[in-house]
């Protein structure tokens, strides 16, 4: 991806079919889905590809348990269709989890164990592994830090996992590869009417400062949790749709939780789930369920909340944690759509929806990552009917994302970049000290430091850290330290002078901070 020619694009296309508002996993997915009808289609966020909820999640790819306890089954039967879908076509990015849901009272196994062979049904002929029960021994061998007093054994099944953020640039990728148009770092400033119908948006490029009006037959709001600053900017009269919700995880040490096993807690003190999942060498566990009043592309963890986790990690297993085990702590803004019905986040739907204004403004929110794919095909049924576009099927179903490989990469650290994984390895044959570390702590290498920049649209230091490789994810205090070399190859590959490259490493010092407890 190259972010100069798509600048040029903006002087070149007279008028783009859909203009896409917003680079998290709902957005790519509409540019990917549109660009594969080929529809001519552009992209714009003004951070950072997933810079919000979409690289903040527990990083699973799941029908969502919880939402069959609910009795939500047509979400969960479209997520697990979902599931299925994306293990295929991102293998490099994707891999099937064993959960295991420890049993502490004597109906557990029956209750939870029937729900879960439900599970397994409803995902069909794309199911990833059977359910089983287990005994108490098979559960301290999977989870071998598990509580054991009361412990009557549990039950086994299968979810998927995966890299939200390196999926995201997946798809950014994905889109450029089938003809669409993404940028990062190009902020809406409004929106063009022509007797109240909408007609293309106003922007302006974050980082020289230069302004655009793009026209467009069909604009689509796919913000996120920001969904209705653009409905207010569309119409100040609009009321607001999503009733954000706060999620936080805890990163830890992989010794707090040794094993390959994730730990699934169906249903803790206050009806929220609890998991211990595996990830990169590390542990993450969450969530929380917190109603917020004002949403934030950095918001940060509460100190209830962090207390929350704790306390309840160390109520069902024996390898007690304290505040200064966390790695790294951090927040993501679920953009739950509004309900007359309910005042409780936790209980409001996961399922997406859809408006279009009178101005023809289409909107979508809601969702999680897992069905982002169906979202985008949605989205882009009813732009293309706005926007009066000829009407061609959705093809994504099948569609193989860049870097795809058959079966698992033998590419050891480089694994996540499929079959991109010997073009970096080449960067490395012609510049060795791309094959240094970027912090001896962790596996990630300098050649995705230039990898990055070259191929992937990364423009600071926090879009190299914080989401092409995951360091402030999963240590912020490493990525603190990083900075500085990462920030002397940026400033040879961006041509920054001094005083910008001092800058970009004091603002990135300055938002690890907010990722340590």
């Amino acid at each position: 991806m190259n972010r100069k020619d798509v600048l040029a694009r903006f002087q070149e296309q007279r008028v783009w079919d859909l203009i896409i508002i917003g680079g998290g996993a709902t957005g790519l997915g509409i540019a990917v889905d549109a660009a594969t009808r080929g529809y001519s289609a552009l992209l714009l966020e003004k951070d950072d590809f997933a810079k919000g909820t979409s690289s903040r999640s527990t990083k699973l790819v799941h029908g969502g348990v919880r939402y069959l306890a609910q009795g939500n089954i047509k979400l969960v039967r479209e997520a697990l269709h979902e599931r299925g879908l994306l293990l295929k076509n991102a293998p490099h990015l994707t891999r099937q989890q064993e959960f295991v849901m420890p049993a502490y009272h004597w109906w557990s196994k029956p209750f939870y164990g029937t729900g879960l062979k439900i599970y397994d049904l409803l995902s069909g002929k794309l199911g990833i592994g059977k359910t089983r029960f287990l005994g108490k021994k098979e559960v301290i061998e999977r989870i071998p830090v598990a509580e054991p007093g009361g412990l009557r054994g549990g039950i086994a099944y299968f979810d998927g996992q995966f890299d939200d953020a390196r999926l995201a640039v997946c798809l950014a990728r994905t889109a450029y590869r089938e003809g669409a148009s993404v940028i990062n770092h190009v902020a809406v400033e409004g929106l063009i009417k022509e007797t109240n119908k909408l007609k293309g948006v106003k922007v302006v490029d974050l980082l020289s400062g230069e302004k655009y009006d793009l026209q467009a037959r069909s604009v689509v709001n796919a913000t996120g949790v920001f969904a209705d600053w653009i409905l207010h900017m569309d119409d100040p009269a609009n009321p607001p749709i999503v009733a954000p919700s706060q999620g936080v995880h805890l990163v830890l040490e992989k010794k707090f939780f040794p094993g390959d096993s994730a730990l699934m807690i169906p249903s803790t003190s206050d009806g929220r789930v609890l998991f211990a999942v595996p990830w990169q060498g590390r542990v993450i566990v969450g969530t929380t369920d917190t109603p917020v009043n004002e949403v934030s592309s950095e918001p940060r963890a509460l100190k209830e909340e962090m207390d929350f986790i704790i306390s309840h990690f160390n109520r069902y297993l024996t390898s007690k944690i304290t505040e200064k085990d966390i790695r790294s702590v951090y927040a993501g803004l679920r953009p739950l759509v509004r309900s007359a019905n309910s005042s409780k986040t936790s209980l409001l739907s996961r399922e997406h929806t859809i408006l279009v204004s009178p101005s023809g403004l289409v909107t979508i929110t809601g969702g999680k990552w897992t069905t982002y794919r169906k979202m985008a095909k949605d989205a882009v049924d009813n732009a293309a009917f706005v926007g009066k576009l000829v009407k061609r099927p959705c093809v994504t179903d099948t569609l193989r994302l860049v870097g795809w490989t058959e079966g698992k990469s033998d590419q050891g650290g480089l694994a996540l970049y499929g079959s991109d994984a010997g073009f970096i390895r080449q960067m490395i044959v012609e510049e060795p000290l791309l094959g240094e570390k970027i912090h001896p702590d962790l596996p990630d290498l300098m050649a995705e430091v230039a990898w990055a920049v070259r191929e992937e649209m990364a423009c600071t230091i926090e879009d190299v850290l914080a989401r092409r490789t995951r360091l402030l994810f999963l240590d912020a205090r490493i990525a603190s330290a990083s900075a500085y070399r990462v920030g002397d190859l940026l400033s040879k590959l961006l041509g920054w002078d001094a005083v910008r490259k001092e800058k970009e490493i004091e603002v990135f010092r300055e938002l690890c901070k907010g990722y340590l407890p």
